[in-house]
């Protein structure tokens, strides 16, 4: 009988085998990495002629009817005095070294496979293992001695795959089932819609070669089983070997796991996970604050608890996550990050793969060469890159702490004392209305946030920290800031000609902002070690902006699918007022008017406006006119419930017409599904177009100079793709019907009126 290869890091192994102990709360540095390749830097230096450092190591340890196929480097090999070896494992730590006296568990355990790999290779009857810790931000250290035998180090490795065992055969059993489940898996509808299968076809052709694909696909057409299926079907194949559904909003997230039951119940085997924000999963209020007793004692119980539910669990979502985290007492929001590195599938928001402050850090690049994303509504991803490349500061925060620390620690309010000089002089630089801009790279601005940002850091590592003597909300005060000035730190790196730099001074504030103007580098760049990339959506359009501004290289495919739906399911009208802000005011009456023509049928309607302002000006004189509509309106941060009760409203069998007032670009005009007679109608007051503002006008003057239409990039396109999405809400199905209202002048004329759905060009022009 052949055995089941398992193919492992020493870290990987180690650490699943003797990770014990707690997740540390609260502050965690966020310089550790860089510091800690620093300190094995620093130390490797010291090495003497012959002593070698990252020496790649690999062996074979049988087990039962398993193969454990284990690599690695080990940081130093060096020679001792009387001629034998010595295997070095640095460590770098943030608190005291007084805390290493015996050295952790997990840290031996690496060093001893290192050992036992260096015995094999070199037929060695022993070997000397030496355990170094450095404390971060010195460079003071202490080293840890022990001496071991080829028999005790083979002793140790069987222990050790003996530990990750289970876990192994898990996983082993798992694949086997999947892969057999997928080869019988057949597609979950009786036919494909049209242009569905060539979809489907050209996602698949996609994922084989290991390229991008950018599809605009129709509103209604089946996008999320139009890429889901044949990803699955890459995956049981071994064409990749996991599979990220990432979205911009919670609720196409829910269309996902849908999509994935579906499967399920046509016989799929899969682990697929749902990735939940940290505040949405935590189960208290105060979450990373001492004495949870999810955190304490963590890493003792995950493994547990992976097992437990990777063994009963296909599709595990927040409810199903929330129940194994409380029965094993382990922390929800960790599981399920320690869940998504086991599972084939993980759903979850853009932020996990493309925001360097979030993704994924510890996805091995072995397995990211065979993952492929699909990015559901894709055209969201322009803005977000922007969102997650940007950094800002302002001034206050830097007063304050100048002012906390300046007695009780003299070096951290002196270097918040610098920060704050910077943007006193900054001030000055603001025009008089309060608004400056430049060009210019902050030259001075990196030493001072470095400086700031390592004074912070010890002050929130130190256990005798003055914190003490602090009320909590200035300790988050310290936390905030410090996490702001990384975030700027880390733009300032990334920081180039698609960066302007800008100052406002806001409410009598200082506000200073590296504002990212093109994502499409960064983008590219986080995407980088990943197979494909699958960028869907019904509103990439015009195509040519979308491979632009999200990142293309020449063999990447564009597609186009035709929509399946007929021209006579859409009753089209345009009503030719003005809508522009100096207008408003005469366009009451006439949208009001025909919001009632619009609902004269007896049905579901939904009217978005550009603006709450705009919106509620109408609401408050149609329901004067009209008082014996049904109406209802979106509210202002409205809680997940509040818009499950919103979308809930509109029923098939409601016995009076409703019409719901919604803001265009908002919570209800994207991703939102109202099939059959739960919607009948739709009006989109304006063409979209953003406010205008100084970041849209930086935007503007950048693609112009760039030789592109720069006011159709910062404005037009983005405007078009929001009144494309409320359209879409309409026709969902081969049966629906309906009728859209387009109310505004300029979808008469270019370019608005080129960059409609073909579908709606057939228009009607309202008197």
């Amino acid at each position: 009988m052949d055995c089941a290869e398992v193919f492992l890091s020493v870290r990987t192994l180690v650490e699943y085998a003797f990770s014990s102990g707690s997740l540390e709360p609260g502050f965690r540095s966020g310089s550790a990495m860089a510091e800690g390749t620093r300190i094995h830097q620093h130390i490797q230096k010291q090495y003497k002629e012959g002593d070698r450092k990252e020496v790649y190591l690999k062996t074979e340890i049988p087990y039962e009817d398993l193969l454990f196929i284990i690599d690695g480097r080990c940081d130093g090999l060096l020679a001792g005095e009387d001629g034998t070896l010595i295997v070095e494992e640095i460590k770098s730590i943030a608190g005291p070294l007084d805390s290493t006296q015996e050295g952790r568990e997990v840290h031996w355990a690496q060093a001893l496979m290192y050992a036992y790999m260096i015995t094999l290779e070199q037929e060695l009857a022993s070997i000397e293992v030496k355990l170094t810790y450095v404390l971060r931000g010195s460079d003071e250290q202490r080293s840890l001695y022990r001496k071991a035998t080829r028999e005790e180090l083979a002793a140790f490795a069987a222990d050790t795959v003996a530990r990750y065992a289970p876990y192994a055969k898990l996983r082993i059993r798992h694949g086997a089932l999947r892969d057999e489940s997928i080869r019988s898996l057949t597609f979950p509808f009786p036919d494909y819609r049209q242009g569905q299968r060539h979809f489907a076809a050209a996602v698949y052709k996609t994922a084989a070669e290991g390229v991008n694909l950018f599809a605009q696909a129709p509103t209604g057409i089946g996008k999320t089983m139009s890429t889901l299926f044949p990803a699955v079907k890459a995956l049981g194949e071994g064409i990749i070997s996991g599979i990220f559904y990432l979205t911009a909003k919670t609720v196409t997230r829910f269309a996902a796991q849908e999509a994935v039951l579906l499967l399920v119940a046509g016989g799929l085997h899969l682990h697929a996970i749902t990735l939940t924000a940290k505040e949405k999963a935590c189960f208290r209020e105060e979450c990373g604050k001492e004495g949870c007793p999810f955190a304490e004692g963590y890493y003792d119980r995950v493994n547990a608890a992976l097992l437990d539910m990777l063994e009963h669990e296909t599709l595990m979502t927040q409810e199903i996550i929330a129940g194994y985290a409380r029965r094993h007492e382990v922390c929800p929001f960790e599981f399920s990050l320690d869940a998504a590195y086991a599972c084939d599938m993980v759903i979850c928001d853009y932020n996990y793969i493309y925001d360097p402050r979030i993704s994924l850090k510890r996805l091995p690049e072995e397995r990211k060469k065979k993952t492929v994303l699909l990015v559901d509504e894709a055209h969201n991803l322009v803005d977000r890159g922007r969102e997650m490349f940007s950094a800002s500061l302002t001034k206050a925060p830097f007063l304050s702490l100048q002012r906390q620390y300046k007695t009780v620690n003299r070096k951290l309010g002196a270097a918040s004392k610098a920060v704050n000089a910077f943007f006193i002089a900054l001030r000055k630089s603001c025009s008089e209305d309060g608004e400056g801009q430049w060009a210019e790279y902050p030259e001075d601005l990196p030493l001072l946030l470095e400086a700031f940002a390592a004074e912070a850091e010890l002050e929130l590592l130190s256990p005798s920290s003055s914190l003490v003597a602090l009320p909590d909300e200035e300790e988050d005060s310290l936390l905030d800031t410090y996490y702001a000035v990384q975030g700027m730190l880390r733009t300032l790196k990334t920081y180039d000609e698609r960066y302007v730099t800008y100052a406002e001074v806001r409410r009598g504030d200082v506000f200073l902002k590296l504002f990212n103007l093109d994502p499409s580098h960064l983008l590219q760049q986080m995407a980088k070690g990943f197979r494909s990339q699958i960028l869907f959506s019904a509103t990439l359009s015009p195509m040519s902006y979308y491979r632009d501004m999200i990142g293309s290289a020449e063999e990447d495919y564009s597609l186009r699918v035709a929509s399946p739906f007929h021209k006579e399911q859409w009753e089209v009208s345009v009503l030719p007022v003005s809508t522009r802000y100096h207008d408003r005011a005469y366009s009451l009456v006439p949208l009001s008017d025909t919001l009632r023509g619009m609902a004269a049928k007896k049905g579901n309607y939904l009217v978005f406006f550009p603006s709450y302002a705009y919106l509620q000006n109408v609401f408050e004189v149609f329901t004067d006119k009209y008082p014996e509509i049904m109406t209802l309106v979106q509210g202002s941060g409205m809680s997940e419930q509040a818009r499950e009760e919103f979308l809930s409203s509109f029923r098939p069998d409601n016995p009076e017409t409703l019409l719901g007032f919604a803001v265009l670009g908002g919570i209800f005009s994207e991703g939102v599904d109202l099939p059959g007679d739960r919607l009948n109608g739709v009006m989109i007051v304006g063409v979209g177009l953003p406010q205008v503002g100084l970041e849209r006008n930086l935007l503007r003057g950048y693609f112009q100079s760039q030789g592109k239409n720069g006011f159709d990039y910062a404005y037009v396109y983005p405007g078009m793709c929001k009144v494309q999405q409320a359209g879409g809400r309409l026709i969902r199905s081969e049966s629906d019907s309906g009728i859209i209202v387009l109310a505004d002048d300029r979808f008469l004329h270019q370019p608005y009126a080129d960059l409609l759905p073909e579908e709606w060009r057939d228009y009607l022009i309202r008197t």
